[in-house]
């Protein structure tokens, strides 16, 4: 914002020069959600964003409130992560020593293999795939 002074008839006052968009402006659904999605990116900030777009932090948290609640319809641009893959197959064919084995499980993401015994825990199993998740 800027200030002047003006001088009409011998007349002075001030005269205020408001820089941005004023009022209300009308924003179409599909650019709000493109706004709203770009603030959930991770490390973006909601004032850097909103300033970006000629809003204000306060607007631009409405949005987000609106989408939380699914009254706004935000499209993910992320790629969701893909964790595994589930091959079924028939077994191949146990060594001699492990007859009495009950199996293992395999467990491969990003090169890494892990193998477990057919009979761990369901609780240790998860234990091991929140791990993995954060690699």
């Amino acid at each position: 914002m800027q200030h002047l002074l003006v001088s009409a008839g011998g007349q002075t006052r001030r005269l205020e020069v408001l820089e941005g968009p004023t009022g209300r402006r009308s924003w179409p659904d599909a650019v709000k959600a493109a706004i709203v999605a770009e603030s959930f990116e991770p490390g973006a900030k909601v004032s850097t964003v909103a300033r970006r777009h000629g809003l204000s932090p306060q607007h631009l948290t409405g949005w987000r409130r609106l989408a939380r609640e699914g009254q706004l319809m935000v499209p993910s641009h992320r790629q969701e992560p893909s964790f595994a893959r589930l091959v079924v197959g028939e077994p191949p064919a146990a060594p001699p020593a492990a007859q009495g084995d009950s199996g293992s499980i395999s467990i491969e993401t990003d090169g890494i293999v892990i193998r477990v015994p057919g009979e761990i825990s369901v609780a240790r199993l998860g234990e091991i795939v929140r791990v993995l998740r954060l690699i």
